[in-house]
């Protein structure tokens, strides 16, 4: 069962902080293996991807059949569902408009000094997008990490994607083609993630690394970070919703399932002003257990991390939401709107009781790319702006130089960079020292 809380508890703070704190568990200590595999590909290149590739996806691969050709992506797409394919095709059409509004413009001015000051946006050359591959295949997540990407300008977009027994999944190959992506390699895990930061002799380097995976290469991400840039360290998927009573239960419970069912590991999370609504959203969601696929991950998930919180009234929920900084809010209530405005940390807000998390996973628009484990305090879901880069504009002619100059030197000098100070002086014309 689900932990159950109520603000009107003595113990609430300490069990509602006990809650933050378990979030952060992680049983996975996989950093030395990770290691391992990082320097040997750093070392080995195109020999480790290899070798790794048969051990651990049972694939013979050599440095030419590494890359799918042209006719290999289009023949495992042909045979992906229709239906499927239809709907990618409006996701990609949807998810492609909202980040287009995302495109920030340049901007120059001359500000009162005379000094020419700016900024522009340049996107980065090439990225690398992880896909995972066999049972847990997401042609969804090719979309939303690719096509900020295409929209930001970059020029090269390079994909691995595990296949296990040889086996890749027809939709994300589907996917793939739609979004736009110009390489696709049959790699996986911590030496893929390797080969992109460092480059191999067959497969180039990347300037940024984005993209689900699981704890292997979560791992490899955090260890190459600086080598290559990343979009984020993605933990599991959580949500967070607030309902009061006016809700169907079988609706919430529903939500609140679609993300238990990601894996053992993720969270859901309800916060209602209702013990009543509360004891009948549990109930509702074991009915609805007996009758998913996953049912066995979703129950792990919502007896392992799930939590009911019974508030005194919803005035209490935006502090809750604030401290749990959830990757996905939903707020089924009447008024969603003025709620949402006195919530500070969220990576995404569904509002209102039709609006779904699971709108999000796919058509809504935004990348469903989002901040977890509380990392909504400080960091965003992925945009355009992962795959930009601003650079500053400055402009001094003699006039400005002659205003700011003597500032220039006065701070160089008390900092103790004697260069710094005459670089300067000597356009001033004059030198003190």
């Amino acid at each position: 069962m689900p932990v159950e809380l109520n603000t009107r508890a003595k113990d609430f703070a300490e069990r509602f902080a006990n809650l933050l704190a378990a979030r952060g568990d992680s049983p996975n200590d996989v950093d030395s293996v990770v290691a391992a595999i990082v320097e040997d590909v750093q070392r080995r290149g195109d020999g480790a991807v290899i070798d790794y590739t048969h051990k651990f996806d049972r694939v013979t691969l050599t440095a030419e059949t590494m890359a799918l050709s042209a006719a290999q992506i289009d023949d495992a797409a042909a045979v992906a569902p229709k239906d499927a394919v239809r709907a990618l095709q409006l996701a990609a059409k949807r998810i492609t408009a909202y980040h287009r509004k995302q495109m920030p413009a340049a901007k120059v001015w001359t500000d009162a000094a005379g000094v020419q000051l700016g900024f522009r946006w340049s996107p980065i050359a090439s990225a690398g997008l992880y896909v995972p591959g066999g049972t847990a295949a997401y042609p969804s997540s090719v979309l939303m990490n690719a096509l900020p990407a295409k929209v930001a300008g970059v020029e090269r977009l390079i994909m691995v994607v595990p296949a296990p027994d040889g086996r890749l999944n027809p939709l994300v190959m589907a996917a793939a083609r739609i979004a736009g992506v110009d390489t696709i390699y049959r790699i996986g895990g911590a030496q893929a993630i390797a080969a992109l930061a460092y480059g191999t002799a067959t497969i180039p380097k990347v300037d940024k690394i984005v993209g689900p995976g699981n704890a292997y290469v979560a791992a490899a991400k955090r260890m190459v970070y600086g080598v290559v840039g990343i979009d984020m360290i993605a933990g599991p998927s959580e949500v967070v919703i607030v309902a009061d009573d006016d809700n169907d239960p079988d609706w919430i419970a529903a939500d609140l399932l679609a993300q238990a069912e990601h894996d053992e590991d993720a969270q859901s999370i309800l916060v209602t002003d209702s013990a009543k609504f509360a004891a009948a959203t549990i109930a509702a969601v074991e009915r609805l257990l007996a009758t998913l696929p996953r049912a066995d991950i979703a129950r792990k998930s919502w007896a392992d991390h799930g939590a009911v919180v019974v508030v005194r009234d919803l005035d209490e929920a935006p502090a809750l939401v604030d401290r749990l900084a959830p990757e996905h809010l939903q707020l089924a209530v009447a008024r969603p709107d003025g709620l949402a405005a006195r919530i500070r940390h969220a990576g995404a807000i569904f509002l209102g009781r039709g609006t779904p998390e699971a709108l999000g996973d796919y058509v809504a628009g935004p990348s469903h790319v989002l901040p977890t484990a509380g990392t909504a305090r400080f960091s965003s879901g992925l945009g355009v702006h992962d795959f930009l880069k601003r650079t500053s504009i400055i402009g001094a002619d003699r006039q400005a130089l002659d205003r700011l100059g003597p500032a220039a030197v006065a701070l160089a000098r008390a900092e103790g960079l004697e260069a710094h100070a005459r670089s300067v002086e000597i356009r001033l014309g004059r030198t003190t020292r």
